[in-house]
């Protein structure tokens, strides 16, 4: 009997390893300039954070600077009081990223949108152009006036990156449409002015577009405010926008920021958390265009089977949308 019971418990106690037992985590997200609730970017990755809670009760850390000089504090401040997995939010936090994490070599960083070579560092990076390549589709599919706008948030490469998904997608559908493109700044500032972001808009509806994109952080709540206003249509980014204006945001190509910080704590958490780089697309789920109530009735089934035949072409590699950072190579 007494033989029977210790291999039970052997047996128990072996099964219990094999599955992964989960380890202690004590999480912490740092926002980019903008907030955590900009409706976009930094809104995503909470909304992975806060699955990630729900799901395990465990409790997260979170902070919201105000300006890029608080990055390198707050990066140093969190690893110092024992988070165990630090996510920053934007490649912004590049430079502080490489400099403080060599310090904390047993603490676990994650970058969102860029990549910081560091052997306790995962950097999370979206084939932004594959979803932004949709939506252009999308656009001109839909635009009465063969004109169809683009606006960006801080002119980087980052952001150019979608602008050329967006004009190769478009030009896919019609060679000819015009694509009219501006970017709100050259600073951080450029993510949290809506106002120089729908003055922006408003003067590409004035030149007769009417759809535009916008990949802009919280800028671009001004695009889709200007939209609504001019009854034209808008394209949100990042997070799934169609509520924001019901009638007037087209679509949103959604880049899924929130599952990239999910499934980092989620791993952080199993042990199975690995540096490195993760690179997530269409064939990923990393990206892609939203369709929902809010926005059904605003895409008609032939445009929709043409758009999924171009999204499982992209996933097949029939088509080769360029990728920005391919161009500043050469």
């Amino acid at each position: 009997m007494f033989r029977k019971l210790l291999l039970s418990a052997v047996a128990a106690l072996v099964l219990a390893f094999s599955a992964g037992p989960a380890l202690a985590l004590n999480p912490a997200v740092i926002y980019d300039l903008g907030g955590k609730f900009d409706k976009s970017f930094n809104q995503a990755a909470h909304m992975g954070a806060e699955e990630f809670s729900r799901e395990t009760g465990i409790k997260y850390r979170d902070f919201e600077p105000t300006n890029a000089t608080q990055y390198e504090q707050a990066l140093r401040r969190f690893a110092a009081r024992g988070s165990d997995l630090i996510v920053v939010v934007g490649f912004s936090f590049a430079a502080a990223l490489e400099k403080v994490a060599p310090e904390f070599p047993d603490t676990r960083f994650v970058i969102i949108d860029t990549v910081v070579t560091q052997p306790n560092v995962q950097s999370v990076i979206f084939k932004e152009h594959e979803g932004s390549f949709l939506v252009g589709m999308i656009a001109a599919m839909k635009t009465q006036t063969g004109k169809i706008g683009f606006v960006g948030g801080m002119n980087v490469p980052l952001i150019r990156r979608f602008v050329l998904g967006y004009k190769e997608g478009a030009q896919y559908v019609n060679k000819d449409v015009t694509i009219f493109e501006d970017m709100t700044g050259d600073t951080p500032a450029a993510w949290g002015d809506p106002i120089t972001a729908g003055e922006l808009a408003r003067s590409q509806f004035d030149r007769g577009a009417d759809v535009v994109f916008t990949a802009a952080g919280g800028s671009g709540m001004g695009v889709l405010q200007a939209a609504a206003d001019a009854q034209k249509f808008s394209i949100g980014v990042d997070s799934n926008q169609n509520y924001i204006h019901p009638g007037s945001v087209l679509t949103s190509m959604v880049k899924r920021v929130d599952l990239a910080v999910l499934e980092a704590m989620r791993d952080a958490r199993d042990g199975s958390w690995e540096p490195g780089l993760k690179v997530l697309g269409l064939a990923d789920g990393g990206v892609d265009y939203a369709l929902d109530k809010y926005n059904e009735s605003l895409i008609s089934t032939d445009m929709r089977k043409r758009v999924d035949q171009a999204k499982a072409d992209i996933i097949a590699g029939r088509i080769i949308v360029t990728n920005y950072y391919d161009i500043m190579d050469r």
